[in-house]
């Protein structure tokens, strides 16, 4: 089963990492009309409500509504509120994984806490108690903050240092905590710290299971709009090279296997049904985000804080897969050769 799961996912890595570059597959025209079009047909949208077991985001204005489409070649392109910020959340899963990976190669986040699905609740006890740690991916919450005890640093500084500066390369600005969310995450985070120290006592944190929560829960509280989300998703569309501001943030050849991740456990209990959909490798966010690459073609990012029973943006889902079918997105779909 597992020898099965990993060639699934390599092959799935091969499948995405081969897509051309998409300088000339898309006009201005259709990528604006695309983009008009979600925007108008799901800005009505009543369906959902914003998360509130973070106390701090059950108070974020549940009407903002952004898209941003950022192609491999750096070109912008934006639809209503891309300015106003919520919290990253979940989404930071990727880049900290990502700057595991950077440091100590893809095989430490394999070997560590694994890749797979686990079939559970994205803050399942349960889950790591079947596997003793194993099998507990870095876009769940124990395989995350296990990656994030696995950035390199001595200090909580140096560690903090590090991943901060990493999201603000992928983003292309300097982003900051909202503190007001860390503060109220820091308060009801005790199933986390459960987590953490459970992970510790399995061996797959290695020590200070608390530090390493804590870290967790500052970057989640990290401040994004739709812009900075599609701009960090275009660098994953444009092989780890930011396509704004030409720096390269990630190794290429180190995309794939953040790519395959994603598109295994990227959208929580539904990252099946979304794959199924849309063949995006994507990352929601209970602060109301989501962010979706196709491989060489661009980055896409919606923002709206209304969520469904598992936990994604409602109208973010329904605007991406729009507007990636209107673009022929889908890095899985193929055409018979003539």
């Amino acid at each position: 089963m597992k020898n099965r799961s990993s060639i699934l996912a390599v092959t799935l890595a091969l499948a995405l990492s081969g897509v051309t570059q998409a300088r000339d597959l898309f006009k201005q025209s259709d990528v604006e009309a695309a983009l008009n079009a979600a925007y108008d047909n799901y800005k009505g949208l009543q369906e959902g409500k914003n998360a509130d077991y973070i106390p701090a985001l059950a108070k974020v204005d549940s009407k903002i509504y952004g898209i941003v489409l950022v192609t491999a070649d750096g070109k912008v392109y934006t639809k209503g509120d891309v300015t106003t910020e919520v919290s990253i959340q979940s989404i930071s899963k990727v880049f900290t994984m990502a700057k595991v990976i950077e440091e100590s190669g893809a095989d430490s986040i394999f070997n560590n806490q694994g890749v797979d699905a686990t079939g559970q609740a994205f803050n399942s006890i349960v889950a790591i108690e079947q596997n003793k740690g194993a099998e507990m991916n870095a876009m769940v919450n124990p395989g995350a903050i296990t990656a994030t005890s696995m950035v390199k640093g001595e200090t909580y500084d140096e560690i903090w240092g590090k991943i901060s500066g990493f999201y603000n390369d992928f983003a292309g600005r300097q982003l900051t905590v909202l503190s007001d969310v860390y503060q109220s995450e820091a308060e009801s985070n005790q199933r986390n710290q459960a987590i953490g120290r459970l992970m510790y006592a399995y061996g797959k944190i290695k020590s200070n299971p608390d530090r390493a929560t804590d870290i967790y829960t500052r970057q989640c509280s990290v401040g994004v709009n739709a812009k900075d989300l599609a701009i960090m998703a275009g660098t994953l569309a444009n092989g780890g090279k930011n396509p704004l501001t030409g720096k390269q943030v990630v190794k290429t050849e180190n995309v794939p296997e953040i790519l395959a991740v994603m598109a295994t456990a990227g959208l929580y209990d539904d990252s099946g049904k979304w794959l199924y959909r849309t063949g995006l490798p994507a990352k929601s966010g209970v602060g109301g985000g989501i962010m979706a690459v196709s491989p060489g073609k661009f980055g896409i990012a919606v923002i709206s804080p209304p969520l469904d029973s598992a936990g994604n943006s409602v109208r973010a889902q329904k605007a991406i897969a729009d507007i990636s079918n209107a673009l022929g997105g889908n890095p899985l779909a193929s055409k018979p050769l003539k």
